[in-house]
Order: structure tokens, then C-alpha cells, then sequence
């Protein structure tokens, strides 16, 4: 799906259909990183790695402070959904949004930077670990942020769909794809915005809300075991 939207015509219909573009980002920004994170792709990805010493010093060089800390940072709690949240505001901001369908190395820039956010965001969401395990983020707080994550796109969703006004007139300035009235286009937009992307949140808190029945049934079951030291 990610390709679908990046390397089809499907690209240059989203630069001429405000809707499609919303889907466009949907698709990267949610639903390709959360069914790639889903998959839990790590173990295959790290048999991938060249073996011998140029896998060694990858290892190395992933290890390495200089790379783990701003990794951290930008996994953290805080900073994680502010930065989900905050990538779909500021490229949908009328302005910034203006340029960036004019401009391609901006263009790309707003594509690319949607997708490895969606990646770094689903993948810190969808770890099955727990906190004790080697997971960045708690189950609580994961599921907390889900929360946290969706009022905003909520909010913004219905802003853009229920506004009165024309915001992102650059798709009547270069020409619609199809004939489509302006405000309507917005609207579906704004909708796209809103429910799909806010249901995903709900779906990840319900993932999410599993993994922590099953570690929590697996402890308490190895607790009750015969073999567990009394």
C-alpha cells in the first residue's frame, strides 16, 4: 500500500485531489507503517544483515550513544505522539501545505517524513513486550498516548471537514483531477482526516491492551507453575 501511493499514478492524482491526498498520508502516515510494525519484521530484517564484519559494525554502530539517544529521545513518551500529532498539523497547515504541493523537493520531504514518523510511531506502539522486557514504553503509557494521539486528529479532522471556508486552494489553482465542487472535496478530506486515522488509534489501544492481558496471564502463570521456586 505504501507503494501503491508513492510510486503510482495514485501520486499525481494526490496532488490534484485534496481527498486523495488525505488518503494518500492515511496510508503512510497509519495504515502501511501499522501493518508493517504489526508484522514484527525485526528478527527476519537482523537475518538480513551482511554477515561477519560488516554486520558486526552495524550492530556496533546501532549500539553507539550518538545514534541511541536521539533514538530514545524521539521514542519517548512526550515527544513521540507530539511529533506524530504535530507532522499532520504543520503539513496541513494552508501555507506550508501550499508550498509543498508546489515545490518536489518539499513535496517529498512531507511524504517521506510522514512515513518514517508512522514507522517509528507504530513501532514503539506495537512492541508485544513489555517494559520490564526491553519495551521503550509501558503498556499503560502506550495505551495512554493512543489517547492522547487521536483528540487531536479528531479535532483537526472536523476543523478541516465542517470549515465554511476554502483552506487549501492550491487544488482549484492547479487544476482538479476530476470535477469535484471544492468544498466538497475539503469535506471528505477533513472526514478521511478525522475517523479512519482516529480509528486506528483505537484499534492499536486494542492491541495493545492484549498484549498486556497475555503478559500478564503468562506471569501469572509461570508464578503458579510446579517448577517456580516457592
Amino acid at each position: 500500500v505504501v507503494y501503491f501511493v508513492m510510486q503510482t499514478r495514485y501520486d499525481y492524482l494526490s496532488q490534484h485531489m485534496f481527498f486523495l491526498h488525505r488518503l494518500q498520508h492515511l496510508v503512510l502516515h497509519h495504515l502501511g507503517p501499522f501493518l508493517i510494525a504489526l508484522a514484527r519484521p525485526q528478527e527476519v530484517l537482523m537475518r538480513g544483515l551482511a554477515p561477519g564484519p560488516v554486520g558486526r559494525r552495524l550492530t556496533l554502530l546501532w549500539r553507539h550513544p550518538a545514534i541511541q539517544f536521539p533514538y530514545r529521545f524521539i521514542q519517548s513518551p512526550v515527544i513521540a505522539p507530539l511529533l506524530f500529532v504535530g507532522l499532520i498539523f504543520f503539513w496541513l497547515l494552508p501555507e506550508v501545505h501550499f508550498d509543498a504541493m508546489l515545490n518536489s523537493t518539499l513535496y517529498a520531504a512531507m511524504n517521506w517524513s510522514m512515513l518514517v514518523d508512522g514507522l517509528l510511531f507504530w513501532f514503539l506502539m506495537l512492541d508485544p513486550r513489555s517494559r520490564s522486557d526491553g519495551a521503550l514504553v509501558g503498556y499503560g503509557a502506550r495505551m495512554a498516548i493512543h489517547w492522547v494521539a487521536m483528540l487531536p486528529q479528531i479535532a483537526l479532522g472536523a476543523y478541516v471537514a465542517l470549515s465554511g471556508t476554502q483552506l487549501y486552494e492550491i487544488y482549484s489553482a492547479c487544476g482538479r483531477a476530476w470535477d469535484m465542487n471544492p468544498g466538497t472535496d475539503q469535506t471528505i478530506g477533513g472526514l478521511i482526516t478525522w475517523i479512519p486515522a482516529a480509528m486506528m488509534h483505537v484499534v492499536g489501544f486494542l492491541i495493545v491492551l492484549g498484549f498486556w492481558i497475555r503478559a500478564d496471564r503468562a506471569e501469572f502463570n509461570d508464578s503458579h507453575s510446579p517448577l517456580h521456586p516457592s
